[in-house]
């Protein structure tokens, strides 16, 4: 479990080579806003967030099974994952923010997630004009 890192991942450094292909600029794990988001847009008042289904409980997602030894943890742990994406996700809906998530899942079909993510910042681009 040390060696799995939370910043920099894999899936991560996916999605921002797909949102530089699409020519948005953004930050970083920004401290100042709820839950560090994974990306920033601060001119669109949007955040990205990149999760693995598992550590987030994916539901319907094959990756997000329960282990099955030391079942109670990993489902208290799941759960209150859970709940801190939603109060996350609540916290920066309240204060004017879009917030999307990118689930690890999804980055078998890139073209699929590129097309999503471009409707989803052409979106914001709309309501800031």
């Amino acid at each position: 479990m040390s060696r799995i890192k939370g910043r920099d991942t894999g899936p991560e450094r996916i999605v921002r080579r797909i949102v530089r292909k699409l020519g948005y600029s953004y930050r970083s794990y920004d401290r100042s806003l709820p839950g560090k988001p994974d990306l920033v847009f601060k001119h669109l008042r949007c955040v990205l967030f990149v999760h693995g289904c598992f550590w987030h409980g994916h539901s319907g997602c094959r990756r997000a099974r329960t282990p099955t030894t030391n079942v109670a943890f990993w489902t208290n742990k799941i759960r209150m994952n859970k709940l801190r994406d939603a109060k996350t996700y609540r916290s920066l809906k309240r204060a004017g923010w879009k917030v999307c998530t990118v689930w690890q899942c999804e980055l078998k079909e890139l073209e699929h997630l590129e097309q999503r993510l471009g409707k989803f910042f052409k979106a914001r681009e709309q309501e800031h004009l």
